[in-house]
């Protein structure tokens, strides 16, 4: 299946749409019920891939038609390098299939300490416009921004679920 493109006819959405619409719905559901753990993007309950007692958010990549991981820009006051994610929790799909993401900012958590990852990758040519993939692997938390994307999701080929964890987003 290529993108938005298949043998099989997704209702005129591709798969992609499809999975944003589910972990919108089910980070609704659990909005709906003041953040109580919600039954129901296709692994159920909110909470199961990674599980903290009252998660609120699916963390997802979305990754283009050569499959390199679509990323943004967010301004975070104190992030001490280039601030860019590849990580994404979905606050409004509309229209015809397009999305508002908020960009999460990558990091890892020892303790109470949240302390950010540089996802950019400076060695290539000497400029800073790849993704690190091997900082990919050190990621084990995340911190909501301010910063938001608005995407046409048919311009993705697929998406990854990451993570379920709780941002606060319900408080």
């Amino acid at each position: 299946m290529g993108c938005g493109k298949s043998k099989h006819d997704f209702g005129n959405e591709n798969c992609v749409c499809q999975v944003v619409r589910a972990i919108n719905d089910l980070q609704k559901a659990v909005e709906a019920e003041e953040c109580e753990p919600c039954t129901s993007c296709f692994n159920e309950p909110l909470g199961s891939l990674v599980s903290p007692t009252n998660a609120d958010t699916r963390v997802f990549i979305l990754k283009t038609a050569d499959g390199t991981p679509f990323h943004a820009f967010f301004f975070e006051e104190g992030c001490p390098h280039a601030c860019v994610s590849i990580y994404f929790r979905v606050e409004e799909v509309f229209d015809n299939c397009c999305a508002t993401l908020r960009v999460l900012m990558p990091g890892t958590q020892s303790g109470n300490t949240f302390t950010p990852v540089n996802l950019l990758d400076g060695s290539s040519k000497g400029d800073k416009c790849c993704i690190h993939l091997s900082e990919v692997c050190n990621v084990n938390a995340f911190q909501p921004t301010n910063d938001c994307v608005t995407v046409d999701l048919s311009c993705f080929c697929a998406i990854q679920c990451v993570a379920d964890v709780d941002l606060g987003i319900c408080d």
